[in-house]
């Protein structure tokens, strides 16, 4: 039986005109030529990205997966767990046979074990998309056909913020998309300070379609028109040469210190605004007690943060009082808040910029996160977006996100979050679409055990990921530029009618043709499809934007106008800077969505906790990485430049990047030197939890005693049946430790590590990351 999903899109052909697609990197369009992709940026980009450059090698990559494949363990001996996984052949099967294998072991987990013992796994960046948005499809599919599911909140890029600024400032929303914007620091700003900067690589990556990238453009005419950027970052490219940067390389991790001196600075010589302060805040008092060492017999002054930050004392007074009188911006970068303790740089943030009397004004204040993704600091569409519905999930249980190694490694124990003290579920089923954790997660040697205890492992993969190559059923879905759909976010004004540019790759389906056929078998079909094909549920969901348009009396075309356009372009709400200007302009008619209605210095609720590590108010709770002689190198393990998290890093631009195969660190000169290292040598990066190879980059652009090691390299274990196996290709996450921000928020801490750094000196093992498994034939 054929389900209404599995209607195709209209024929494709050679040789035909550049189609239009989008990309979470950029608009652009392809077509296919004499049996090869073409593709070019959309022309009213100012500044394209080159990640789209990854898609002609990826398209039909031996990394693809051609058909349905079962893990052999989980054949021969059912579901259970498995240390096989990782490391086991997989046996090709029909969609029929597979799908019918894996719609009776849904029924199994379900009428044995319950929904709750079902985990959706999904993170969300598989398509710029609005119908083809994994997550979307999977939440609406287990929410509709299997009773709902264990669900995932916040994310690993702000885990510890998104719970955190509720308390403290109200909704995370407005704080990062209707606050500060770039064109209000082209034109306002007169000093930008950020910690941790804001890297191009990662403002030019959006969660959905992205058709202009201004943030260099932004930065270039506020330099031009005299606006100062102080960098703070162990990594001198964390601002664009644009930006005309005062770089500051302090040790990592010691942001929060430097935030408190600089506002000791501000208080001891009456330079903070007390009538902001009085006006808008609650907790001063409070604060500023343990600020001047009252509290706690230590003074948070320029001489104390000296030691912690490596920047001398001098100089931290220097910088306070050339923050003061000025229309300045505090900016806190996502990295700061993937770390022990990062709550407290996204707290202390907030704190420097209402001592400077600042939040609220445009292009002043605090620009928390602006930088780390391209839809923060832009405006809003006036006009609702497609979106697709997940349903709603009966199941009330959740994990953060961070957390789901520590979920499988230890069912029904208890854990705190936000105040609360839950416990882990049992977990026998996890169904992922949509992400790869063995690129997200840390300690990856602690999740392949974790994966290991599971039931049954699905993954919907159109790649052998690590994440494929553990589970138990992989199935096969499409590449974008396969299927149709539509593409938008609602901080970009166009929106783009994607038209696949090339069939799919040998049987790869789509996530949703995929799960109707499984609702089919299950009985839910009507529930999940509503009957439409791919095609009518473009039509349903763009109907919503049609009326937003004719309701505003604007143009309104219908579907098959606006599908045959290159894009149309959406009206966008003012840049009005959201509720922080409302609140600045009348405190009292538009409060915060905080307890107080105020901006919380201290925090009643969150000091009600009783959290020995985030306490009432921010506060420098310690260094954590603390080089020693064992690991005697601090590592960054930040975002990668040549592709979106580990998205194609089989790519063509992604391998350019790359030294002799592998992903690239970066030393200091003198680093370098002292381990008889140069430029080009293969170096192998060690610390207790794992190991990994990678080539090395000699640069001053980087702090001495520290090393950097992008992310998103897949995982290639030399030899996956060890404890702890050399990944040969360049993985930091075999180094960094999976444990929580703090028991507040339970965020991710990727972002940094301490390491033992050598030169490679023995035979390169083989890169075999994008090498098909073993298999065998079908029985």
């Amino acid at each position: 039986m054929t389900s209404p999903a599995g209607q195709a899109p209209e024929a494709l052909n050679e040789n035909e005109a550049f189609r239009p697609h989008t990309s979470h990197w950029g608009v652009f369009s392809a077509r296919m030529k004499d049996g090869q992709l073409e593709v070019r940026p959309h022309p009213g980009d100012p500044d394209p990205n080159d990640i789209i450059q990854n898609f002609p090698g990826a398209l039909r990559h031996r990394a693809r997966i051609a058909q349905p494949m079962v893990r052999r363990g989980w054949l021969e001996n059912g579901p259970g767990p498995d240390d096989r996984r990782g490391r086991d052949e997989y046996v090709p099967m029909s969609w029929s046979a597979v799908l019918d294998k894996l719609a009776g072991e849904l029924r199994r987990v379900r009428d044995d074990h319950g929904p709750g013992a079902i985990f959706g796994g999904s993170y969300g960046w598989a398509s710029a998309g609005r119908f083809h948005h994994a997550q979307s499809q999977i939440h609406r599919f287990l929410n509709t056909s299997t009773g709902g599911y264990v669900k995932s909140v916040n994310s690993y890029s702000s885990g510890a913020s998104s719970v955190l600024v509720p308390h403290i400032i109200g909704d995370y929303e407005d704080l990062v998309k209707r606050n500060v914007s770039w064109e209000q620091i082209a034109e306002h700003s007169e000093i930008v300070l950020a910690f941790g900067g804001m890297a191009l690589k990662n403002s030019m990556v959006a969660g959905g379609s992205i058709s202009r990238h201004v943030e260099r453009g932004a930065m270039e005419r506020a330099q031009a028109r005299g606006c100062e950027f102080v960098l703070v970052s162990p990594l001198r490219a964390d601002l664009p040469a644009e930006a005309g940067a005062e770089w500051i390389a302090n040790i990592p991790g010691s942001d929060a210190a430097l935030m408190l001196a600089l506002v000791h600075t501000l208080v001891v010589n009456g330079l903070h605004d007390r009538s902001f302060l009085d006006r808008y805040t609650v907790g001063w008092p409070v604060f500023q007690r343990y600020l001047l060492g009252e509290s706690d017999g230590q003074p948070k002054d320029a001489a104390w943060a000296a030691a912690i930050t490596g920047m001398p004392a001098e100089d931290i007074v220097a910088l306070a009082k050339r923050l003061h009188g000025k229309r300045a911006l505090i900016v806190v970068a996502h990295a700061l808040q993937r770390a022990e303790h990062g709550e407290q740089p996204v707290w202390m943030g907030m704190v420097l910029a209402a001592a400077l009397g600042q939040i609220g004004l445009p292009g002043g204040g605090y620009g928390y996160a602006l930088g780390a993704i391209a839809y923060y600091g832009r405006r809003y569409n006036a006009v609702p977006m497609p979106t697709l519905s997940q349903g709603r999930n009966p199941v009330s249980d959740f994990i953060p996100v961070a957390r789901i190694a520590d979920m499988l490694l230890n069912p029904g124990t208890t854990y705190r979050y936000n105040g609360q003290t839950r416990t882990y579920p049992e977990i026998k089923l996890v169904y992922w679409a949509g992400g790869n954790p063995f690129h997200h997660h840390q300690d990856l040697n602690r999740l392949r055990q974790a994966f290991a205890r599971l039931d049954t492992l699905v993954v919907h993969e159109l790649a052998w990921t690590a994440t494929a190559r553990h589970a138990d059923i992989v199935l096969p879905c499409t590449m974008t530029l396969e299927r149709e759909d539509i593409g938008g976010n609602a901080n970009d004004p166009l929106l783009v009618p994607m038209h696949p540019v090339v069939a799919p790759y040998g049987e790869a389906r789509d996530d949703y043709a995929i799960f109707a056929d499984l609702a089919e078998r299950l009985g839910t079909a009507e529930a999940f499809t509503e009957g439409r094909s791919v095609r009518q549920w473009l039509e349903y969901l763009y109907e919503p934007t049609r009326i937003g348009l004719a309701e505003k009396g604007l143009p309104a075309p219908t579907f098959a106008e606006f599908w045959a356009s290159e894009g149309y372009e959406l009206p966008q709400q003012p840049d009005d800077g959201g509720k922080l200007r409302a609140f600045r302009q009348d405190p009292a008619a538009s409060p915060l969505p905080t307890p107080s209605g105020k901006l919380e210095i201290f925090s009643e609720t969150i000091a009600s906790f009783g959290e020995a590590d985030c306490l009432g108010h921010p506060a420098w709770l310690g260094a954590r990485y603390v080089p020693d002689d064992a690991n005697p190198y601090v590592l960054v393990a930040n975002q990668p430049r040549t592709r979106l998290h580990s998205q194609f890093d089989f790519g063509g631009h992604s391998g350019e990047g790359k030294l002799r195969g592998r992903e690239v660190a970066r030393m200091h000169p003198e680093d370098a030197a002292a381990r008889d290292i140069v430029d080009g040598d293969i170096i192998r990066i060690s610390n207790e939890r794992g190991a990994c190879l990678a080539g090395v980059i000699v640069t001053d652009g980087i702090r001495k005693g520290v090393v950097q090691l992008p992310t998103g390299a897949w995982y290639d274990p030399v030899d996956p049946s060890e404890d702890k196996p050399l990944c040969v290709h360049g993985n930091p996450n075999v180094l960094t430790r999976d444990i929580g921000t703090s028991a507040l928020a339970q965020g991710c801490t990727g972002q940094l590590t301490t390491v033992q750094v050598e030169r490679f000196d023995g035979n390169l093992p083989p890169i075999q990351a994008y090498d098909p498994p073993d298999s065998a034939a079908a029985e």
